[in-house]
């Protein structure tokens, strides 16, 4: 007969055996729910920094706009309306507006913005048009860019540009399988770009028009356009400028006499040379806030195109260098803000917001310093003027808008 051993005292079981709660398999399942949490965790902050820094730089910019707006703009108020705080007034007026409108591009989800692609275009178009009616649109020193009257001027090339890249982006997001179909994408956005580009032309506002060229480009190649596509786009672009900058006496004598500004500095070189000379006469440290010499008179549009001249004057090259790193550094986080963008219409925005606003503020400072023709765009955010702020503020605040809405997943791309 046959005996079975009695288990040993204190012997496991191997079968039926039950596992205790944490052990096994649930350390992965922990871990696991672990990493989601800490991934939400670091796009948080990354979003949270990139955003503040963004707010940051636009305040900045802003409150360097005020101050130099106050001091370029005091002469010229006291000449031509006896007070002068009559720009400074306006300028901080706008300044609240365009705060306004940056909040509320924040707070406006953007992908709402494709809504209304569509009735901005049309509407770019109807404004563009009226501003060229004599009678409706403003005439100003040989330009048709303004409707209404007194303060309360709109120009439609702001909207125009903000309309066109809405139309850029949200196209190709929507046709990203067929990026590299000429038909499909780049040829329906060349078609709107040159409309707008005919339109701004005619006022006339070549700045303006290299700005929505920069634009549409910014998309395209942020978008994966084909190489070939980019460099036809490319030699025609730089084709019809160069036909421009040559077809008009004006433009013609700005392009030869940014090659030698003191050569004909009585007349066509005027402006350029009284930039040069105010710069330079701001060494390291400048002459003093508010003691710059070059806004009595002797430099036009000291205000407005040309009031990054006065910087230079009054806070020398450290000012001067202070608001090139602050568009900079704007320029670095509107690329972050890209490259993290939770969708690819997001992205697409982005790029085209960060290029618009820093390839204007390069176009502007390369013409005052004399390493680019003279165009006649203001400096963002700084430069004095109404319907230019409150719309780069707006872009500004759906750039910080896309930063905020960083998702984990964006983290890898």
């Amino acid at each position: 007969m046959s005996t079975v051993a009695a288990p040993r005292p204190g012997a496991r079981r191997k079968v039926g055996t039950r596992v205790r709660p944490g052990v096994g398999t649930a350390p992965k399942k922990t871990t696991a729910a672990r990493s989601k949490p800490r991934a939400r965790t670091q796009a948080t902050t990354r979003s949270s920094s990139t955003v503040m820094l963004l707010a940051t730089t636009v305040a900045v910019l802003n409150l360097v706009g005020v101050v130099m707006v106050l001091s370029a703009s005091s002469v010229a108020s006291l000449t031509d309306y006896g007070s002068p705080w009559y720009f400074f007034l306006r300028q901080l007026l706008w300044s609240v507006v365009g705060v306004a409108a940056f909040v509320v591009a924040i707070r406006f989800d953007y992908h709402k913005l494709r809504r209304f692609v569509r009735p901005l275009l049309i509407l770019s178009v109807v404004l563009l048009v009226l501003v060229l009616i004599p009678g409706i649109g403003v005439h100003v020193s040989g330009s048709r860019r303004w409707l209404g009257a007194g303060m309360f001027r709109f120009q439609p090339t702001e909207l125009a540009k903000f309309a066109l890249l809405l139309y850029a982006a949200d196209l190709a997001s929507r046709r990203a399988r067929e990026i590299g179909d000429w038909r499909r994408v780049v040829k329906p956005i060349l078609i709107v770009l040159g409309g707008f580009g005919f339109l701004v032309m005619r006022e006339p506002d070549l700045g303006s028009a290299l700005v929505l060229v920069l634009i549409v480009a910014s998309v395209l190649v942020a978008a994966g356009s084909s190489p070939r596509h980019l460099l036809t786009v490319g030699l025609g672009a730089v084709s019809i400028v160069s036909i421009l900058a040559v077809a008009e006496p004006y433009r013609r004598a700005r392009l030869l006499t940014f090659l030698h500004p003191f050569a004909d500095q009585t007349n066509a070189g005027y402006q350029i040379s009284q930039s040069l000379i105010a710069i330079s006469s701001g060494g390291l440290t400048g002459v003093g806030l508010g003691a710059g010499r070059a806004k009595w008179n002797f430099l036009p549009n000291a205000h407005t195109d040309f009031i990054f001249a006065i910087i230079g004057e009054e806070l020398g090259l450290i000012g001067g260098l202070l608001v090139i790193a602050l568009f900079i550094g704007f320029a670095i986080l509107g690329v972050r803000v890209a490259l993290r963008a939770p969708d690819r219409f997001g992205a697409l925005l982005a790029a085209g917001i960060t290029m618009g606003i820093v390839g204007q503020a390069v176009i502007n400072i390369g013409a005052v310093v004399g390493l680019l023709p003279i165009t006649g765009i203001p400096l963002p955010f700084v430069s004095f003027g109404g319907t230019a702020l409150v719309t780069t503020m707006f872009s500004a605040g759906v750039l910080t808008n896309i930063g905020r809405q960083i998702r984990p997943t964006s983290i890898a791309r």
